[in-house]
C-alpha cells in the first residue's frame, strides 16, 4: 500500500493548506454569525479566488472543469479543506452536490449534463438529494414510501422528504422515489431530477437540528411532493435502479467525509491543545500540566492517527480495485472516524469550559452539527453489522 502522491500534488496540498489557514478561518466567526445567505457575497469571492488558483472541484474530472484528483489524493485535500466549517464549499466539494455530480456524470444522458450538471460543476446552482423520510427507517432505503406512478409520459410523485441537506436555495433535488413497491426490495426506487419550481415540490422548512434551523447550505429541509409531476425525460438512470446508483454514490462520499472529519478532528485538537497551554487553573499551574488532560490528548492523537491510515486504505483500495473491493474498508472507516471525531470534539469542548459551549470557538457548532456523522450515510450499527458480516464470511462463518 502506497500513500504517497505526486511532488506537483504535494505541493498543491500544501498551497490549498496555506489558503485555508490565511484566507478562510480568520473570517470563518464573522461568516458563521452571520448564516449562509448573509455570509455568500464574501463565500463567492473566495470561491474566485480558489478558481482563478485552478483549484476548483478537486474530485470533478478535469473534462468537466474540475482538478480530477484521484480519490487518495482527494481525500488528502478534503481533510486540509475540513479544518474549516466552509472549506468544502469553497473550493467546490461540498455535500451533497459533490455526490450528486458523480450520480450525474455516471448516469445522466446529454440533455440532462447540459442541463443539470453543467452548472452544477461551474457552482452557478446547488442541489440537493432528497432521499430521507420522517416515517421511514433511514437506515433502509428500501423500505421508502414516497411513490412515483407514471401517467403518459410522466411520473407523478407524492411523498414526504426530510433531512435535505441544502434544500434551502437549491435549484434541483434528486427525489428517491418507489416506482414498483412490488418489485424485490433493492429494485423498488428510481432517481428522478425535480428542479425545486416544479409544482407540487415544496419546502416546507428548515429542520432545526440542536436550535438552529440554518439557511441555505447549512439547512436541511423537510419536503412535501404532492402530485408532483416529472417528465420522464427526468428521470435519472433506469427504472428500479435507484437503490443500487445511491450506494455508489454513497461510497466514496463516505470517504469524503471522512477525511472532512480527520480535518475536524484536527482543527479540534488544535484548539484543545492551545487552551490547556495557556488556561491557568491554580497559581502558574495550567490545565496542559495536568496527568489526566495529558492522557486524554495522547489518546485523542493515537485515535486520529489510526483513524486517518483507515480513511487512506479505503480511498486507496477504491483507486486500484474499484468500490466493491472496499466495502468493508468503507463500512470500518465510516463508523470509526465518526465515533473518533465526535470524542476528539467533545474532549476539546470539555477542556475550553464554558467557552467551548460559546459560540466564539467553531467548537460548539461542531458538537451540535458534526453528531449526526454517526447516523447518516448509515448509522454505525449498520456499518457494523455489514463489516462484521465481510469478515465472517471470509473466515467460513
Amino acid at each position: 500500500m502506497d500513500f504517497s502522491i505526486p511532488a506537483e500534488s504535494e505541493a498543491r496540498h500544501h498551497a490549498i493548506g496555506e489558503f485555508v489557514r490565511a484566507r478562510l478561518l480568520p473570517r470563518e466567526p464573522a461568516l458563521l454569525s452571520a448564516g449562509f445567505r448573509a455570509a455568500e457575497p464574501e463565500l463567492e469571492e473566495l470561491r474566485g479566488e480558489v478558481r482563478a488558483k485552478g483549484w476548483w472541484a478537486p474530485a470533478v474530472p478535469a473534462a468537466l472543469g474540475g482538478l480530477g484528483l484521484s480519490l487518495l489524493e482527494h481525500a488528502l485535500v478534503s481533510e486540509v479543506l475540513g479544518r474549516s466549517v466552509f472549506g468544502h464549499y469553497v473550493f467546490g466539494a461540498q455535500a451533497p452536490d459533490a455526490g450528486n455530480i458523480e450520480l450525474l456524470h455516471r448516469l445522466g444522458n446529454e440533455e440532462q449534463k447540459g442541463r443539470f450538471l453543467t452548472p452544477l460543476v461551474r457552482g452557478e446552482v446547488r442541489s440537493c438529494f432528497a432521499m430521507t423520510e420522517p416515517e421511514s427507517p433511514g437506515s433502509n432505503p428500501t423500505e421508502l414510501r414516497c411513490r412515483a406512478r407514471r401517467e403518459g409520459g410522466d411520473y407523478i410523485l407524492d411523498g414526504h422528504k426530510w433531512f435535505v441537506t441544502g434544500a434551502d436555495g437549491a435549484g434541483f433535488a434528486i427525489v428517491m422515489a418507489v416506482t414498483d413497491p412490488a418489485a424485490p426490495p433493492r429494485q423498488r426506487a428510481t432517481m428522478f431530477l425535480v428542479p425545486t419550481d416544479t409544482p407540487g415540490f415544496r419546502r416546507v422548512r428548515n429542520v432545526p437540528v440542536m436550535g438552529r434551523a440554518g439557511d441555505g447550505w447549512l439547512s436541511h429541509g423537510e419536503i412535501l411532493l404532492q402530485s408532483c409531476r416529472v417528465p420522464e425525460r427526468q428521470r435519472l438512470g433506469e427504472e428500479g435502479g435507484g437503490f443500487a446508483a445511491a450506494q455508489e454514490r454513497l461510497g466514496p462520499g463516505r470517504v469524503h467525509h471522512c477525511m472532512r472529519w480527520i480535518g475536524i478532528c484536527e482543527r479540534a485538537f488544535e484548539l484543545m491543545c492551545a487552551r490547556a497551554s495557556s488556561r491557568t487553573i491554580e497559581g502558574q499551574s495550567r490545565l496542559a500540566d495536568q496527568p489526566l488532560f495529558q492522557a486524554t490528548l495522547a489518546e485523542c492523537r493515537v485515535r486520529i492517527d489510526a483513524a486517518r491510515l483507515l480513511v487512506l486504505k479505503a480511498a486507496w483500495t477504491i483507486d486500484q480495485e474499484g468500490f466493491a473491493a472496499a466495502a468493508e474498508e468503507i463500512s470500518l472507516a465510516k463508523f470509526f472516524v465518526a465515533e473518533v471525531m465526535t470524542g476528539v470534539v467533545d474532549a476539546a469542548l470539555q477542556a475550553h469550559g464554558a467557552l467551548g459551549m460559546s459560540d466564539d470557538t467553531p467548537l460548539a457548532f461542531y458538537y451540535a452539527h458534526e453528531r449526526a456523522a454517526r447516523i447518516y450515510d448509515g448509522p454505525d450499527e449498520v456499518h457494523k453489522l455489514s463489516a462484521g458480516r465481510r469478515i465472517l464470511k471470509r473466515h467460513g462463518g
